[in-house]
């Protein structure tokens, strides 16, 4: 089993001596060292401590949902996955819920700071705030970002890419993510004019170039952002084609989604490496 390659263990206690529960209760196991009460078994499944506990959607079900998911490049919508899984009697919530807990499950614990080239760059997702009717509007003005969600990220060139929500795009704010996800050791940061002078006050001690967006230069030598703007380009068309309107509450976990699948783009068990996250 992927969980436990050396047999079940109690989650609790770590114990290996468990006992099945029976023939009728399969990847069900019972732990007599640490349950509630003396000769009072702790019994517990394969899917405790996983998003797919205490469910009473079908596990079957759920791999269906995630593999979907996972192959879709853009991503797919929870009407989608309510009519093709679920049926159209079962509530939306369901399908909703589903793919958001997997998308969660899809955030790299074990994240390790970009190497090599690497490329650092913000953007904005959300609509204009003229297009917004009128009891949505934010009346937030002084800005291409105004009334929207910024998200900063940094990608390694022909490696992995990591995002996440910001604030504001000030100094402070780009330097810690600056700091927080690219090595030390790395070749060459590549951004734009404006990012790059708040990344090198403080970071004097990498390569940082950038391309003049303002003056129409887009690609100088090895220096540009091309490979992070494909990915940003990528998910807004799944937020603009696929999912229409994404919150600021839930947004960090649709970058996980898309985030996942760039990284595990050329693994070939990515439906395993992903069931091992939930």
């Amino acid at each position: 089993m992927r969980r436990w390659p050396d047999g079940p263990r109690c989650p609790r206690c770590d114990n290996t001596k468990v006992y099945e529960c029976g023939p009728t209760r399969p990847f069900h196991w019972q732990c007599m060292k640490c349950g509630p009460a003396k000769r009072t078994p702790y019994r517990f499944s394969v899917t405790v401590g996983t998003v797919f506990e205490n469910t009473n959607v079908p596990l079957v079900t759920w791999f269906k949902v995630l593999y979907t998911i996972l192959q879709s490049k853009k991503g797919v919508s929870s009407r989608q996955l309510r009519r093709t899984f679920f049926g159209e009697r079962s509530s939306l919530y369901t399908a909703w819920y589903v793919g958001h807990r997997l998308r969660a499950g899809m955030k790299d614990e074990d994240f390790k700071k970009l190497m090599g080239i690497v490329e650092v760059d913000e953007t904005f997702i959300g609509g204009k705030d003229k297009n917004r009717h009128w009891d949505k509007k934010s009346h937030v003005t002084g800005g291409i970002g105004s009334g929207k969600v910024g998200v900063i990220g940094a990608i390694s060139r022909k490696g992995n890419v990591v995002c996440q929500i910001i604030e504001n795009t000030d100094a402070k704010t780009l330097n810690r993510f600056v700091h927080k996800t690219v090595s030390d050791r790395v070749s060459l940061v590549a951004t734009e004019d404006i990012a790059a002078m708040t990344i090198c006050k403080r970071r004097v001690d990498c390569r940082t170039k950038a391309v003049k967006h303002s003056e129409n230069e887009y690609v100088r030598g090895e220096v540009h952002t091309n490979n992070i703007e494909s990915f940003w380009a990528l998910f807004k068309r799944g937020v603009i084609g696929t999912y229409h309107n994404v919150s600021k509450k839930y947004l960090p976990l649709y970058l996980n989604e898309f985030q996942f699948r760039h990284n595990n783009r050329k693994n070939p068990d990515i439906f395993g490496e992903a069931i091992a996250g939930c």
